[in-house]
């Protein structure tokens, strides 16, 4: 059931999930509360993940409001393949055609322009939406369900410690959330790292598990297009 703001907040919903082999039932749920508004905490490669549908407003701003995340943050999107990324953003840039077969799904977040169907509270004004695909089973599976992108802040408080592991969420977000899918720690526990490809040349925003010079190292402007194809990466 996605709470609402005229009952106490009551404990999230947790089921446990196998990552590399997600219950379907479990996804059907997670789907369901997404498609309601409501906000659902689950396990991405990196960290676990706070997600809503990223086109409901009010459910963008229930995510700030869980993490005590003020609107001047931006919050990135998690995409369930390139053809989604595209859909959403629009074209890619050609010089990234080399990260994406590389590092997509994977830890990397691209910064683009955002195009004006995205919420600027996502942008937070900006102009520039971050953008990933999730190595990770359960994450794709609910993306890909849902059919549109989710919400890929992670799922605690703002500030607060990095969460590694459903329990770690449930101590920050269990009466903030409406349902953890809890498939145990993630395997890389850091950050994704954060590129801004509307610059030339790109430039690092975050250093995360990925470091700089493996990321750079592969920028190219004579790249072909990234194209919404199975076997991208």
């Amino acid at each position: 059931m996605v709470r609402t703001g005229d009952r106490p907040p009551a404990p999230a919903q947790r089921l446990a999930i196998t990552s590399g082999h997600p219950s379907p039932q479990a996804i059907t749920t997670a789907v369901s509360i997404l498609r309601q508004g409501g906000l659902v905490a689950f396990p991405t490669d990196t960290l676990y993940a706070l997600g809503a549908d990223a086109s409901n407003t009010l459910a963008v701003r229930r995510v700030f409001a869980a993490k005590g995340r003020r609107l001047v943050h931006p919050i990135p999107l998690l995409v369930g393949d390139v053809a989604m990324a595209i859909r959403t953003t629009g074209d890619l840039p050609h010089s990234v055609a080399r990260l994406i077969e590389h590092f997509w799904p994977g830890p990397l977040t691209l910064l683009v322009a955002a195009p004006p169907g995205v919420s600027p509270l996502l942008t937070a004004g900006t102009g520039l939406i971050g953008i990933r695909i999730p190595d990770a089973p359960v994450a794709l599976d609910l993306i890909r369900r849902l059919g549109r992108p989710v919400t890929g802040t992670s799922a605690n408080r703002s500030a607060g410690k990095e969460p590694k592991d459903a329990d770690e969420v449930y101590r920050q977000l269990g009466h903030r959330v409406d349902l953890i899918l809890d498939g145990g720690p993630v395997p890389i526990g850091s950050p994704s790292t954060v590129i801004d490809v509307t610059v030339s040349p790109p430039r690092i925003v975050r250093e995360g598990v990925l470091r700089r010079h493996a990321v750079l190292s592969l920028l190219t402007t004579r790249s072909r297009s990234p194209r919404a194809e199975p076997g991208v990466k």
